[in-house]
């Protein structure tokens, strides 16, 4: 374990401020024009020295068009490649790691499909190519008191967060404080699923992730977002605006409103309300812009939302109430007609619960299934559907 490894940037956690800026397409030059006056607003030559290495943060959970709102859009990335540069950035580094395996050739296919690769290539920027990761303590984690965490982002001067607005079947929401969670190197993921599958408990996981890695800033692409079943198997959606902050509970609060999400209701936002990281909620946040505005009333939210009861069981019953919780969650369940055998599913599932049989066909040990969801993530051609318990279809 590399106990001395301390990550020095300074903290975000005490800024209250977030810009909302409507932006109705993914036109580089109209990209750039919104991110370049959020970045002067910030005042984001502050935090970029010349010269320094700035590590850029996208969502590329998967490898996926853009098109298909799964992951940051390539024309966000361009514009804040750019706008780090005419700040003086010295190396500019693209770095993640998507759910299942982390070496060359997955991330090379992902950063190919995702538009990554190409506007690199125009703007100057590196991909990142080395995939070593390091163990280091968090001793002030409330919960998680060690991470391994892919290098770049340990290196890096500046670490900018450049996440996807999505809705998310384990947690409802996928935003900026849950984009850091692809830090953690790929099949290192599963292991935290499996060591904290109550939801509550996995979300003060990702909130002690975020405070060990202190991101820069933020910026989340809400153009074209993911509704349903997200982070991977719900459907795009235009909602048509840019969000930016320093603190990333502070852009959350914010982007949260805009896709009809309360996110007192989201327990890594409410877990940092508690800790004293994040506004508490939208009337503490200095805000520029409007989300109000821009809000979709009607975004389609997760089927897991419909068992979302622990706020209304008093303190003392929810430990009994979150196991009655996990028995009646939706499910995940293979659609064997679509399934092609590829074993993405197997690959990322924490609990190893599911098999192939003589068909090559998948399936979940039931009894095993703990309900993360990431099976349903990871299936690269959505032949895993989330079924809801008959009594919540009424």
């Amino acid at each position: 374990m590399d106990e001395n490894i301390q990550i020095k940037r300074p903290s975000v956690f005490d800024d209250r401020r977030a810009w909302v800026s409507a932006c109705d397409t993914y036109d580089s030059e109209k990209v750039y024009s919104v991110i370049e006056q959020q970045a002067e607003a910030m005042g984001l030559d502050k935090i970029i020295s010349p010269g320094c290495t700035v590590v850029l943060k996208p969502n590329l959970v998967i490898k996926r068009k853009p098109e298909e709102a799964s992951t940051t859009h390539p024309e966000v990335v361009g514009a804040v490649i750019r706008a780090v540069k005419k700040r003086g950035a010295g190396k500019v580094i693209i770095a993640e790691s998507g759910g299942g395996l982390y070496n060359k050739a997955v991330m090379s296919a992902s950063y190919n499909t995702c538009g990554i690769t190409d506007v690199c290539k125009r703007e100057g920027a590196e991909l990142n190519f080395d995939f070593s990761d390091k163990l280091i303590k968090h001793p002030d984690a409330l919960l998680c008191h060690q991470f391994n965490i892919i290098t770049p982002v340990i290196d890096a001067d500046v670490l900018i967060n450049i996440a996807k607005l999505k809705t998310h079947s384990m947690t409802g929401y996928s935003g900026a404080v849950k984009n850091l969670f692809g830090c953690v190197p790929g099949l290192m993921k599963p292991e935290l699923h499996c060591q904290y599958p109550d939801r509550s408990q996995f979300q003060q996981m990702i909130v002690d992730l975020n405070t060990l890695l202190k991101p820069s800033a933020v910026f989340i692409d809400a153009i074209d977002c993911m509704e349903g079943d997200g982070p991977t198997g719900g459907s795009p959606r235009h909602v048509g605006a840019v969000v930016a902050a320093y603190n990333p509970f502070a852009a959350d609060i914010a982007a949260s409103r805009m896709i009809a999400v309360d996110p007192s209701k989201i327990y890594m936002l409410s877990h940092g309300m508690e800790q004293g990281l994040s506004p508490n909620d939208l009337s503490e946040v200095e805000l520029y812009g409007d989300p109000e505005a821009l809000r979709v009333a009607d975004f389609v939210q997760p089927k897991t939302k419909s068992i979302d009861f622990l706020d209304r069981v008093p303190a003392f019953l929810r430990p009994i109430a979150r196991v009655g919780e996990r028995l009646i969650a939706p499910r995940p369940v293979i659609n064997r007609k679509k399934c092609i055998g590829c074993g993405k599913c197997s690959e990322s599932c924490p609990q190893h619960t599911i098999i192939f049989d003589k068909s090559k066909k998948a399936q979940i040990i039931k009894k095993d299934c703990i309900k993360c969801y990431c099976c349903h993530e990871m299936c690269p051609i959505r032949a895993i559907d989330i079924k809801r318990q008959s009594i919540f279809k009424l």
